[in-house]
């Protein structure tokens, strides 16, 4: 079955405490909110200490236009997406040999928060020595889901083609859509989660020809099997609403509802389906949306803050990226080297409403 070999993180340049971050979004909307002492509790039991952006704190205090956002999110995510790209491929925390670019057959090229035509990946291939004959494979609109589907995707172009090597790019550069005139509590709630990131992963087919000796792993994580679901009509639960002045955030209330009530029976169902139980997870590979998503995820599959233990270290350290998130917590589940025959789910929810669900298995990493 496909495997997952290597996976790498980019963190953006401007670091920034959430204490303040919450200075700087105190005295932008206190104006707007006459309750504003009382809103921004949000900051404080977030359960995020601190944030990675693509600007300093001083971009947020003036307006920018369309264009400037979108051009700055074009330029830093061909650059961080480069160097993403670099450290999954050369020898890392999980190889100890490079894999030539020339060697990768798709990029699968994810991203939600800017827009560009020709697309990211077309961009990234012309800084990086890439075979022109690479399929190139951009998905835009799935959010938070997207880090999950894109690994999805990998694995069924590898099931299709088993000779294969996939990328799997995830590039989201959340803080340059903020919009300081938007006094919607969404987007005030938005400000207090929202974060920039940039992952990368390597998903290999069961004929990929490869190093001898290539992985520092004893086992690595194959992937048995995927579910896509689509919760009908619920177009309003997540996304952004596209305005003169950029994207604006659509970020209901009732997620951590939604979740208790639709995740469980959605997770079984793919269980059943992959022979499993919920006592046959070890490992908990979730997108952290955010406190109550967490709280929402071991409420509705009755799991143990252990099992959300790296989710939650991921978002307290690095918020919540979208995309790349998931990504994160697939890297550090890695680096704590599973045992081999030990599974997990990998997980994460996005607009549509929509859930992404993949069965990992650790083999050693030879098979």
């Amino acid at each position: 079955m496909p495997v997952i070999r290597s996976v790498s993180t980019e963190i953006p340049p401007y670091t920034i405490e959430q204490s303040e971050t919450e200075v700087i979004v105190r005295e932008l909307f206190k104006e707007s909110f006459p309750n504003i002492d009382r809103m921004m509790t949000i900051f404080g039991n977030g359960q995020i200490d601190r944030r990675n952006f693509i600007v300093p704190k001083e971009w947020f205090a003036t307006d920018h236009s369309l264009e400037e956002k979108n051009d700055l999110y074009i330029k830093e995510s061909v650059r961080l997406g480069v160097n993403a790209i670099n450290k999954c491929l050369e020898p890392n925390e999980f190889q100890t040999a490079p894999v030539p670019y020339s060697d990768i057959d798709a990029i699968i090229l994810v991203s939600s928060s800017g827009m560009a035509t020709p697309t990211l990946d077309a961009r990234i291939m012309n800084e990086l020595p890439f075979s022109p004959h690479t399929k190139r494979i951009p998905i835009w609109g799935l959010g938070c889901a997207g880090g999950a589907v894109g690994v999805s995707r990998a694995y069924e172009y590898c099931l299709a083609y088993p000779e294969s090597k996939v990328l799997v790019v995830c590039i989201e550069l959340c803080s340059i859509t903020f919009q300081r005139n938007d006094t919607r509590k969404s987007n005030l709630v938005g400000t207090s989660l929202f974060a920039d990131g940039v992952a990368c992963a390597l998903v290999t087919g069961d004929r990929a020809a490869l190093s001898a000796g290539e992985s520092k792993l004893g086992a690595l994580p194959q992937i048995l099997g995927t579910q896509s679901t689509l919760m009908p009509q619920s177009e309003d639960v997540m996304g952004w609403d596209v305005k003169d002045t950029g994207l604006h955030v659509v970020f209901s209330r009732d997620i951590p509802t939604v979740i208790r009530e639709w995740l469980r029976p959605n997770v079984e169902t793919f269980l059943e389906r992959q022979g499993l139980t919920h006592e046959d997870i070890d490992h908990f590979v979730a997108h952290p949306g955010g406190r109550k998503v967490l709280e929402a995820y071991e409420s509705s599959l009755h799991y143990s803050e252990q099992m959300t233990e790296i989710p939650r270290q991921v978002l307290n350290e690095n918020g919540n990226m979208s995309s790349p998130t998931v990504l994160y917590v697939l890297k550090e589940t890695m680096l704590r080297s599973p045992s081999a025959g030990s599974q997990g789910i990998m997980t994460a929810l996005g607009p549509g409403f929509s859930s992404e669900i993949l069965h990992l298995k650790w083999e050693g990493a030879g098979q």
